[in-house]
């Protein structure tokens, strides 16, 4: 990351709590306390800011300036809600076409995903807060900057934006092998959104048993699964080819 990436300080990280500015998470010296600290509890708090308590030699190798027990890490991107989104999308006359990332970990991949999904008209990025990529430099740089156009979406609860989704008329395809049906079989040109899952455990049970459709890409040598951005672009531009010929 580059050092603009972070503010340190207690009094700083208010500061820009209260700015509004996009903060990914506050590390916080697993030790802190304090009047001040405790002000800055209250506003991540308010905020909803997402925290991890680190040890204190994890902010040295960040910083060797006075942090005070303090980092936090700026988001490069604006942070979308999805309630707020897909309202906007449909009031536009958009047919809504969705990424939902159930676990992603790999900055690489995310950028690689975030590049494809600009490339073939995806309106949202769907991720959840914890245990999950986030937008940071180097998913930009891996993205060739198409993470500042698609709209990302960093939801507390997954399951529920997964709901949400269904709920609003979106259809949800869970590209997984454990699929009954040939990727290329599944309809696309409704309102739908794709979930692609985790590198090693693949999607949730809770978000799998929420999916309309299970769709599997056929695997024809010796190795029995895709790189997830590979088979997210797999995924993606079928929907493409479905919804020009449309």
């Amino acid at each position: 990351m580059e050092k603009s990436d972070y503010i340190f300080g207690i009094r700083a990280v208010i500061e820009a709590i209260e700015s509004g500015k996009s903060i990914d998470k506050v590390l916080i010296r697993k030790d802190l306390g304090g009047d001040l600290a405790r002000e800055l509890f209250a506003k991540i708090k308010e905020y909803g800011v997402l925290t991890q308590r680190v040890p204190a030699e994890r902010l040295n190798r960040i910083t060797m300036k006075n942090h005070q027990g303090v980092v936090a890490i700026v988001s490069p991107v604006t942070y979308h809600r999805l309630e707020n989104l897909l309202p906007s999308l449909y009031e536009e006359g958009a047919n809504p076409f969705m990424i939902v990332l159930d676990g992603l970990t790999d900055t690489r991949n995310f950028g690689a995903i975030g590049r494809t999904a600009d490339c073939s008209g995806v309106d949202g990025i769907v991720i959840p807060e914890r245990n999950s990529v986030s937008v940071t430099s180097d998913a930009v740089k891996t993205s060739a900057g198409a993470l500042f156009y698609v709209p990302v979406c960093r939801e507390r609860d997954l399951v529920s934006a997964v709901r949400m989704l269904r709920d609003s008329g979106v259809k949800v395809v869970g590209a997984t092998e454990k699929g009954a049906q040939d990727y290329s079989e599944i309809d696309y040109t409704v309102p739908v959104a794709i979930v692609m899952g985790s590198e090693d455990t693949g999607i949730s049970d809770e978000v799998l048993r929420l999916c309309d459709e299970l769709a599997a890409i056929p695997m024809l040598g010796n190795i029995g699964s895709l790189n997830v951005s590979v088979a997210a672009g797999v995924m993606m531009y079928e929907a493409v080819r479905q919804r020009r010929r449309q």
